[in-house]
């Protein structure tokens, strides 16, 4: 159970037939020749090369293209896939929905632009693709590309899910400056970060709402200075999360956190999901709670506040948002999202709150449902607010 919960994997429904309309790689990759390393807002989005991408029932480009770091400003270049549907664009263009993967893993092999089913996503992909979007997936800085992953800093996956969007508007012919964002788990966090970042990053789009599905939008809770209690998928998850946290914090002392067989087999926890099962098994049956008991209070109030610092939300959204919790996730505790959203809606956010009590984390049972809002999204169809008390969890 420990290992499944931590590997998301998408219903596949649906499939594109014919092959898509794109703009040349070559013409893409001439007209980024002369791309400079400053992150000049110009250059957001900008396609640095691109190169076929077939999967599993898709036909896309897989692309490296210009994004920044939500750590330090600085420029970065971003791999990922855009893909695009059959047929002739509806007027005003094809709508384009940016998908936030769920964890994978901190390695670059780990990249879905490197796997035919682009690591679980591919299901996703299609039905978006079904439903008339573009459909661009960002690996994330460091997936795929040079450099560390920063794996759940939200700034950065915000920009690189804005700034793919402009990279398939660019290689896609009659794309609409509509759009919307859709994840799960650390796409989920991505989603809603991309939502709160879209009116300050995003200039010259017109974005029409996010789903986040079984967002970690505050994982304070994970450190704690009382007895230890974490459940072994959040044991599993503590080295991951250091990892991404050390991106910020290079000063930060993962062995102040987390001992045993989860400090000696770090390569292994870093590994894809799917990689190494045995190992990861065999690790999880041998954990003990002292495993991920905290040196002390001190390393205790230094994690929580970096923790607090990434939490989510950071500003108001800039269009409506579902939220969808799954009340058996042993990773992300529901209580956890819950107080995440009633914070968004204090600083006014829309929201519709989805609570399905028989789900774990990120359950593939939850995404038509999402799908459909994010369509919704686009038709003008009304929104539910659980903020404003229209729809109970």
């Amino acid at each position: 159970m420990a290992l499944t919960l931590l590997v998301c994997a998408a219903t596949a429904v649906g499939c594109a037939t014919t092959a898509p309309e794109f703009v040349s790689a070559t013409a893409a990759t001439t007209a980024a020749e002369s791309v400079v390393p400053a992150p000049d807002p110009a250059e957001r989005g900008l396609v640095v090369s691109a190169e076929p991408f077939i999967g599993i029932g898709l036909l896309g480009q897989r692309i490296l293209y210009r994004s920044t770091s939500g750590i330090d400003g600085s420029g970065t270049e971003v791999s990922g896939t855009v893909f695009a549907p059959p047929g002739q664009a509806p007027p005003g263009g094809w709508p384009v929905v940016t998908v936030g993967h769920p964890t994978t893993g901190l390695l670059d092999e780990c990249a879905p632009s490197r796997a035919p089913d682009l690591l679980g996503s591919d299901g996703l992909v299609r039905d978006l693709l079904g439903h008339g979007f573009v459909v661009a997936v960002t690996d994330y800085q460091g997936l795929g590309t040079p450099g560390p992953h920063p794996y759940l800093e939200p700034i950065t996956a915000a920009y690189n899910l804005i700034d793919v969007v402009r990279a398939a508007r660019s290689l896609v012919p009659d794309t609409s400056p509509r759009w919307a964002a859709i994840g799960e788990s650390q796409g989920g966090q991505a989603s809603w970060a991309a939502a709160e970042q879209a009116a300050v990053y995003g200039e010259g789009l017109d974005f029409v709402g996010a789903a986040s599905l079984s967002p970690p939008a505050d994982l304070s809770p994970v450190v704690s200075d009382g007895p230890p209690n974490l459940s072994v998928p959040q044991q599993m998850f503590l080295p991951m999360l250091l990892d991404g946290l050390a991106v910020a914090h290079p000063d930060l002392d993962a062995s102040a956190y987390i001992h045993g067989p989860l400090l000696e087999n770090r390569d292994v926890l870093r590994s894809c999901t799917r990689d190494l099962l045995p190992q990861k098994l065999a690790i999880a049956l041998s954990l003990t709670p002292a495993d991920t008991a905290p040196r002390s209070n001190a390393d205790v109030t230094r994690m929580r506040e970096w923790l607090m610092q990434d939490a989510l939300p950071q500003r108001p959204a800039a269009a409506p948002m579902l939220v969808v919790v799954s009340g058996l996730d042993e990773l992300i505790q529901p209580d956890w999202t819950v107080d995440a959203v009633d914070r968004a809606c204090a600083l006014g956010d829309n929201i519709e709150l989805r609570y399905r009590a028989d789900d774990h984390h990120a359950d593939s049972r939850a995404l038509p449902g999402a799908v459909d809002w994010v369509a919704g999204r686009f038709s003008g169809a009304p929104v539910a607010n659980t903020c404003a008390g229209a729809v109970a969890p």
